[in-house]
């Protein structure tokens, strides 16, 4: 089974750059404290990368 992530947006992204709110968007983040879940991919981990000041993440088995 492939691992997944549990995303949680923790911090507004008010006051920063149109690139980091849209990477917010397409994790599927609205609301501060929402939490969704993706599968552990590269992709998600470089997304991550860019917003990791704005999320918190937790892997899920």
């Amino acid at each position: 089974m492939a691992k997944k992530l549990r995303i949680t947006y923790k911090k507004s992204a008010i006051g920063y750059n149109k690139r980091q709110k849209a990477t917010i968007k397409a994790l599927g983040l609205r609301k501060l404290n929402e939490t969704v879940e993706h599968e552990d991919t590269a992709v998600i981990r470089g997304m991550l990368n860019k917003v990791s000041h704005l999320v918190s993440v937790e892997e899920v088995n």
